[in-house]
Formats: structure tokens, C-alpha cells, sequence
């Protein structure tokens, strides 16, 4: 199992966020971006030794087939990094150790950047109503779970 805060990011703009070339520009004439809001379609818990995600019942509809899947791919948000500050670091020294040299947050998977989308691919245990018990995930109990793909 491995966190791709990267590949989600792209994801994210190329799916629900656009910049909008022609339509409206800065004061310097760079394309203004579009606004939008995200919201969790579920959570993280864990407890008794289970790691679930459990879906908002109102999206329960949404899991239909997902049974069928040995995996999915969870979308969840880095809430705990989320402060002005962590958004604007943009260099890192990759697992927090200084004898690597610094690099890009896009070229790391560091938990803090710009936009604190995470994506996990995790083994699906099960599927019962509008909860997932899945294998295990990099998440902390209660993320917020933005998306699940399969």
C-alpha cells in the first residue's frame, strides 16, 4: 500500500477543478482559476483492530458492485496538515530525513502541499450497507474520504 498525494492532485484538477483560458485573466493576464468546494463522501475509522470506511448513507447507492473488486482506490484529504503554513511549503527533504537532499513536494510523497489530497490503493475486505472494511490504510482515524475509484 502506498500513499500517491501527486497522482490524486492531478486527478482532482483534471476532474473537478478547471482553469477557465479566455473566459477571465488576472491583472497580469494569467487565466483566473474556478472555484469549488469538496466535500467527504464518508470517513476513516478504526477501531478493535478494523480499518473501515464508512460512506455518508446518502452515496450508499454509489458502492453497489464495488463488492466485486478485490481493491479501490481511496481519495481522502489530509486534514491534519491543513494550515496556511504546510500549504506553502513547497520543498522537502523526502521522509522528513536531511541527509536526502530537498526536492519538490510534486516529486515527493510529503503530506504537505498545496492541495492535501491523498490516494491510497487498499484491499477491500468487505462491503456491507454503506461500510467498507478494507486491509489497512496510511490515513489517521476520522480523515475525511473525498472519493473512491475503482
Amino acid at each position: 500500500m502506498r500513499c500517491l498525494p501527486i497522482a490524486a492532485l492531478l486527478l482532482f484538477f483534471f476532474c473537478i477543478g478547471s482553469v477557465q483560458p479566455g473566459r477571465a485573466a488576472d491583472d497580469e493576464g494569467e487565466p483566473m482559476v474556478k472555484k469549488f468546494t469538496v466535500y467527504p463522501i464518508g470517513w476513516i475509522r478504526k477501531a478493535e483492530g478494523r480499518t473501515t470506511i464508512v460512506v455518508e448513507k446518502k452515496y450508499q447507492a454509489g458502492l453497489l458492485g464495488l463488492e466485486k473488486f478485490p481493491e479501490v482506490w481511496v481519495l481522502y484529504w489530509f486534514d491534519r496538515n491543513d494550515t496556511p503554513e504546510k500549504r506553502s511549503i513547497l520543498q522537502v527533504h523526502p521522509q522528513g530525513n536531511k541527509d536526502h537532499p530537498k526536492r519538490g513536494v510534486f516529486a515527493t510523497h510529503s503530506p504537505v502541499r498545496p492541495n492535501l489530497i491523498a490516494m491510497t490503493r487498499c484491499k477491500i475486505i468487505s462491503v456491507k450497507e454503506n461500510v467498507i472494511e478494507i486491509d489497512k490504510i496510511d490515513a489517521f482515524p476520522d480523515t475525511p474520504v473525498l472519493d473512491l475509484k475503482n
